[in-house]
């Protein structure tokens, strides 16, 4: 695959999406950006601003299988991995595959079930994996969690702990269409006739492999990594902070940036492309102190002026590229 072919599929893809997800490109190319890295998307906002439809339309533009689970409190850890059964008649223990195994899976309202059923996700999400009775069984490729959660409404819920939320590449929010989007889907078809009458690009899981792999040899300059690593580690040490970003969210900017300068063209990676993902990657791995929530700080403040903080490094174009 070469670097026109990356983008010009990427930009097929995206314009897909858009012609149901409309007015929201910038949320679309990060959920295309989580895909391509290998990551997965936690979606936070309110009801009805097309979190599921999103989901949906990735699994549809990849021509993957989608699987949607209904958070809630009495959702039971087999129902999401799956469980094996004793057939009499045959003496033996048959494995009923759960949600989990399928491409695109949809976790609506994750914060509404259990932490024990909450934790059932975090092997597959770090190993591609599930293991039942001893036994390890690979989930398809490519593999991603979208999972959702409303912010207003709490009652009911458990907060993702912050282990399950770590694992998230990017956290994105949908937000409410602007006048203009609005119109045309109160004028236009709906999502569910426009998601059965679209043409799809031809996107096979070999596609989405081939143009991981392409990202993957994106160069990154000596100086970049180092530059990753000097905002991660800058959230560590802030004072409004009493949790900041892992080694994770370190390998997590470097994957996303890769596919961003992929999609802009470039075979290598710019200072740009790490403060263009920073929020989305960074934000929801930091746990502010509560005299910065009583000041009424946010986590995107605190990414802001982290990177205001960090010193940009000077790096030009490698040689040959």
């Amino acid at each position: 695959m070469s670097g026109t072919d990356f983008a010009l599929r990427f930009t097929s893809m995206a314009d897909s999406v858009e012609r149901v997800i409309r007015g929201k490109r910038e949320v679309v190319e990060r959920a295309l950006t989580c895909l391509l890295a290998g990551g997965h998307l936690l979606v936070e906002d309110v009801p009805g601003v097309g979190k599921t439809t999103l989901a949906r339309c990735l699994a549809a533009v990849i021509g993957g299988r989608l699987q949607r689970v209904q958070f809630t409190p009495d959702l039971l850890p087999s129902d999401v991995v799956g469980v094996s059964i004793f057939h009499p008649g045959e003496r033996v223990f048959q494995f009923h595959p759960g949600p989990v195994f399928a491409n695109i899976v949809l976790g609506d309202e994750i914060n509404r079930a259990s932490p024990k059923t909450q934790s059932a996700l975090l092997e597959v999400m770090e190993e591609h994996t599930v293991t039942v009775d001893g036994v390890s069984r690979p989930v398809p490729r490519p593999f991603m969690v979208i999972a959702t959660q409303n912010p207003i409404e709490l009652a009911g819920t458990y907060p993702l702990p912050e282990a399950q939320l770590d694992r998230f590449l990017m956290r994105v929010a949908v937000g409410y269409p602007d006048h203009a989007a609005e119109v045309a889907v109160v004028r236009g078809a709906s999502s569910e006739s426009l998601l059965e009458t679209l043409s799809w690009p031809e996107t096979s899981a070999a596609d989405v492999a081939a143009m991981t792999a392409y990202a993957a040899g994106i160069h990154v300059a000596d100086a970049l990594y180092d530059y990753a690593v000097h905002l991660v580690s800058a959230t560590r040490s802030r004072p409004e902070l009493r949790l900041g970003a892992s080694a994770r969210a370190s390998l997590a900017l470097v994957r996303t940036a890769r596919i961003r300068a992929a999609v802009r063209g470039r075979q290598y990676v710019v200072p740009d492309d790490f403060k263009a993902l920073a929020e989305p990657v960074l934000a929801h791995r930091l746990v502010l102190t509560p005299e910065a929530e009583q000041s009424e700080r946010t986590v995107g403040d605190i990414v802001e002026s982290v990177l205001s903080s960090v010193p940009v490094p000077r790096t030009a174009a490698p040689v040959g590229v």
